[in-house]
This record gives C-alpha cells, sequence and structure tokens, in this order.
C-alpha cells in the first residue's frame, strides 16, 4: 500500500491546468487528491516544500540505458536511479543496445529489468529490423510489447520510401516517429566544421548535415500528414525549417539537449573527449538559434540524449572516441538556467521537460490534475552545488560538466505516490 502525503508549502506549476501558486498536496493511495477533498492531514506524512517549486514528474524522452548489450556502461537499473536523481520520473530508452530493440521480446526484457526501478521506462523501439534502415521492423508487435515510439537513433533512415512507410505505418498504430536527422555524406567527421576544427586538425561536421534530412522529414510529413518529432536539433537552420513547418500547420515536434544551448564547439578545444557528440557542439549563432527555438516554442521539449560511455571509449584520441554524454544530472540545473536569464518561464520549463514529452510520446503523467497518477518532482531552483565524479549516480561519467557549480537541482522524485529519490535521505 502505498504512503499518503501532504506536501506544504510549494510553488505548485503545472502549466496543463494553468496553475502556478502557492498552495497544498494531498497524495493518497498514489494519486492526487482535489485540493476541496476531504482528508485527514493527520494520517498523511508531510514534506515541507517550502522554497521549491512542485511540478509534474520530468519526463526525458531521449536516453541511451546500454541495455542489453554494454551494461559495463549504464544498465535500466541504474539509468533509472540516475534519472530519478536527476528529477526525472520517466525516461524512454533508445533501441540501439545490443540487439537492437526491434522485436517484441527485447521491448518485453526492457520492460522486466524496469520493474521496480527507480523511474518509468519506456522503450524506443527500432523503425528498421536492425536499424538497417533495410526493411521496417513489426511496429503492431513492438506497440504490444510496450513500445511508445519508434526510432533508428544513432542512425539515419536513408531511404527516404522506407521513412514515408514508417510515419504511415507508425501513425496506424499510434506511434510518434523520433528521426535522427543526419545525412551520413555530410557527417563523417568528429565535430562542427569551423574555425576550432580547422585550428584542432579535425575533420568537421557541417551544420547542413542535419538540416538537409530536416528538410526531408518535415517534407514526408507534410506529404503524408502523418507526424514526425526531430530528436537533439543543434542548428540554427533546422529551427528555421521547423518554426516554418509549424507556421504551415505540419505535424512536426523538436527536441533539444542542454548541451546545443549551453556549450559550443569551444569546449572541444584541447581535445576534449567529453565534448565529442553527434550531433555535434555548434556555433554561438546556433546556440542562440536553439535558445530562441525554446523560448518561442518552435522547440517541444528538452532530452538529455544520455549516452553513456566507460573510460575505455572517451581516454583516447580524438578521432577514435565515442561519440556522447551523459545528462540525466546536469539537465534541470543547465535548464534552470535559461529560466534564471529570464528567456523562459518556470511555467515554460515544465512544458518543456514535463507536459510536452508526455504529450508527444502519448504516456501519463505531465500534470498535477486530480486523480493523476502522483509522478511529481519536487525543485529547489537556488540550491548551489559543484558536480563532481563522487557525486554523479550514473555508472559513466562522460561530461563537460565535471566540477562546475551549477545551481538548481532536485530535492526529491516521487513515481505513482512512492519517494523514489529524496535528497535530504542521501
Amino acid at each position: 500500500m502505498n504512503r499518503s502525503w501532504w506536501i506544504k508549502n510549494g510553488r505548485l506549476i503545472d502549466p496543463a491546468n494553468k496553475v502556478d501558486d502557492q498552495g497544498d498536496l494531498y497524495i493518497v493511495d498514489g494519486r492526487i487528491c482535489p485540493p476541496d477533498s476531504e482528508v485527514d492531514r493527520a494520517q498523511l506524512e508531510v514534506i515541507d516544500a517550502a522554497g521549491c517549486l512542485v511540478t509534474p514528474g520530468l519526463i526525458d524522452m531521449h536516453v541511451h540505458l546500454r541495455e542489453p548489450g554494454q551494461e559495463y556502461k549504464e544498465d535500466i537499473v541504474s539509468g533509472a536511479r540516475a534519472a530519478a536523481s536527476g528529477g526525472f520520473t520517466a525516461v524512454a530508452c533508445m533501441p540501439n543496445t545490443r540487439p537492437v530493440n526491434d522485436s517484441s521480446a527485447v521491448c518485453a526484457m526492457i520492460r522486466q529489468q524496469a520493474r521496480g526501478a527507480a523511474a518509468r521506462v519506456y522503450p524506443v523501439a527500432a523503425i528498421s529490423k536492425g536499424s538497417r534502415g533495410e526493411e521496417l521492423a513489426e511496429f503492431g508487435e513492438l506497440r504490444d510489447a510496450g513500445a511508445v515510439a519508434v526510432s533508428d537513433d544513432g542512425l539515419p533512415v536513408h531511404d527516404s520510401q522506407l521513412m514515408r512507410r514508417a510515419m504511415e505505418y507508425a501513425s496506424d498504430f499510434g506511434l510518434a516517429v523520433i528521426a535522427h536527422c543526419e545525412d551520413p555524406a555530410l557527417a563523417s567527421g568528429v565535430m562542427n566544421e569551423g574555425e576550432v576544427a580547422t585550428r584542432l586538425g579535425l575533420k568537421g561536421i557541417p551544420t547542413a548535415a542535419e538540416s538537409i534530412m530536416v528538410y526531408r522529414e518535415i517534407a514526408l510529413a507534410e506529404f503524408t500528414g502523418k507526424r514526425v518529432h526531430i530528436a537533439h536539433v543543434s542548428t540554427a537552420m533546422s529551427v528555421d525549417l521547423i518554426r516554418a513547418a509549424k507556421a504551415r500547420g505540419v505535424a512536426v515536434s523538436a527536441e533539444t539537449a542542454p548541451h546545443y544551448f549551453t556549450l559550443t564547439d569551444q569546449a572541444v578545444d584541447g581535445y576534449q573527449t567529453n565534448a565529442k557528440m553527434n550531433p555535434p557542439l555548434r556555433s554561438e549563432a546556433d546556440r542562440q538559434a536553439v535558445i530562441q527555438g525554446l523560448q518561442d516554442g518552435t522547440l517541444d521539449a528538452i532530452a538529455t540524449d544520455h549516452a553513456p560511455h566507460s573510460s575505455l571509449e572517451k581516454e583516447t584520441e580524438f578521432d577514435a572516441a565515442a561519440f556522447g554524454i551523459i545528462g540525466l544530472e546536469t539537465a534541470l540545473p543547465l535548464s534552470l538556467e535559461l529560466v534564471r536569464q529570464g528567456v523562459i518561464s518556470e511555467s515554460r520549463l515544465v512544458e518543456l521537460l514535463a507536459v510536452n514529452p508526455a504529450r508527444i510520446l502519448g504516456v501519463e503523467g505531465g500534470s498535477l490534475s486530480p486523480g493523476a497518477v502522483a509522478d511529481l518532482t519536487i525543485i529547489k531552483p537556488d540550491d548551489r552545488f559543484v558536480y563532481t565524479a563522487a557525486a554523479i549516480v550514473s555508472k559513466s561519467h562522460n561530461t563537460p560538466f565535471l566540477d562546475r557549480t551549477l545551481e538548481g537541482r532536485a530535492q526529491l522524485t516521487m513515481v505513482a505516490g512512492e519517494l523514489k529519490f529524496s535528497r535530504q535521505a542521501r
């Protein structure tokens, strides 16, 4: 039986219900009670949220949990634990596992491993069998096994006809199509093409490698009348294309990651492999365009693209190092920086990190509605801390934000009324 809670003195931020006010929240039997319900307060455990934001549970719609196949980097249990410590009550895990999540068996295994984990884990299945881009996976079977979306993330779908069929087929089963936008012929480098790459003697990846494929996905969505979600947007041209498509009524949504609005390719200077990711860190102009896209609604979600790697893959020469960084434990403070800068409001932050991810994936959550399952996050926005290796919950430590002073983090994470993480209890 779930414990019952009285969360008091917090600032409730619930954009789905247009709520942003001081108030109390009652949780009984894992669900949120109406504010005027008859509740015996004497029977409730009290959580004092003074000075904190009380929000719907954050949802990360783009993570890599590495299980099955590379559990030495991360596994479902450790990844969920890192998610909860970062304020996320749910994550959607990408299919580029070993083997690829292109079958109901792998999907079911992921769900089984996630039982009792610190956060909900939603499998994202492959668009194509083996993510080889040759033949569509069985979307119906994958949906029945628990998949909430399909993607060949990590690889683009080369064949435009196959991508068209994927959008049409996924629509029949209510699955989101998440597009990894990259032209392989242009994207054969190791960092952003520009002054830094030239100075370091590294092969660059031009911004056009992303925007060309963003244009194709938009064109296919417009042609088919189906929806598509663009993953990890990093360039100004991509933002412009998505903005224009939305103005025309195309069913396109998009996400970016905190590193794209926080860092530029200057972070690679000195051959810093922890700043090597795909898509790569871009220019200052691209960073500003991403921020503008978050501010004006062009970009719908902030997702981490949490990509854990061990030191084996990162402590090597830059060309040979793996792409990707961890992000579950830094996403919230980095995103709160946009609030402190006056770029977005707290309510918009919750839309980006909770409301819209739930809507795009079609999963529960994203609100504090009476009767809803009590997935929620309590955030202390002025909690300053140094992000040290010793404090990292993830199995891997590949992050460019190590030893950086950050501000704002989750104090408590609750899933279905069950306390999954509490900073006071650590």
